[in-house]
């Protein structure tokens, strides 16, 4: 059991003042916190007893045993974040370095918080779908259209637009046999948020790809899934984030070809085919 402290670091800015000075506490003397109980916990950090309760809450976690075995986790491994910021007129050598160790970083604190279960209930959703349909703005407009590219090659129906107007729309269109992926790092992207609200006024399955904690997307859908990415300062752009949900667009889709390999084997080469037939005409 791991991702204690991956989640307190994603939602240390959503915490009230309390919670927050127990979260500082365990992110910075992690061993200390597995090694104390609660009212022990809640002298050291300058807290309360409910502090830490509803800071458990707040982490979605069952309980303080729950918290304590995640961060020991964490701890046990010496796997605590390690993302690194460029500095001005950083040689290119430690640029390649940095961004490609925070995007491995990335997709290893998503493997700690990223549920199984959810993602084959996700998995389970978008093989029974008639259609499905990606949302995103910005950043995560590109994570949608590369979902769309990859779920057309097994012959999925699929709906994207890189217009918010036209995703909104099509969410009014919805009924319940169509699965929405609505996807914002911070879950809360007006757009997208609307696009999920309309979508579940259709009755529509929602599936939400977000970061950790309680967001508007995530709380809304029938099925949240959780990245995790530190980005701050110049990394503000969605760079390792990206990579996150990218990561986890293929394992969506690895799960719904491998449920029906044969057929999604098989439109795979049609359209490899295609494609190749108009690269020998130019």
């Amino acid at each position: 059991m791991e991702g204690g402290l991956v989640r307190l670091r994603e939602t240390l800015d959503k915490l009230t003042p309390s919670e927050k000075r127990v979260a500082e506490y365990v992110l910075a003397h992690p061993e200390k916190m597995i090694q104390s109980s609660i009212t022990r916990l809640a002298e050291l950090s300058g807290g309360s007893a409910a502090a830490i309760i509803r800071l458990c809450k707040s982490l979605d976690f069952s309980g303080f045993q729950e918290f304590k075995l995640k961060v020991a986790g964490d701890f046990r491994e010496d796997a605590q974040p390690a993302y690194t910021e460029i500095t001005p007129h950083d040689s290119i050598e430690n640029i390649v370095r940095c961004v490609s160790a925070n995007n491995i970083q990335s997709i290893r604190d998503t493997l700690k918080i990223l549920d199984p279960a959810a993602v084959e209930r996700a998995v389970s959703a978008l093989q029974r779908a008639r259609r499905i349909h990606f949302y995103g703005v910005g950043a995560s407009n590109l994570i949608a259209m590369d979902a769309e590219y990859k779920f057309l090659r097994i012959n999925r129906m699929c709906f994207f637009s890189s217009d918010p107007h036209l995703q909104i729309i099509s969410a009014t269109g919805m009924d319940p046999k169509d699965v929405a992926v609505c996807i914002s790092y911070s879950g809360e992207t007006a757009e997208t948020v609307s696009c999920m609200r309309h979508a579940k006024e259709r009755s529509a399955i929602t599936i939400s790809i977000t970061k950790p904690g309680r967001t508007t997307l995530s709380s809304m859908a029938d099925i949240p899934l959780f990245i995790t990415s530190t980005e701050n300062e110049i990394r503000m752009g969605a760079t390792a984030s990206r990579i996150a949900q990218l990561n986890l667009i293929d394992i969506l889709y690895l799960g719904v070809a491998s449920g029906s390999y044969e057929k999604s084997l098989k439109h795979l080469e049609a359209s490899r085919r295609a494609v190749n037939e108009v690269k020998r005409r130019r």
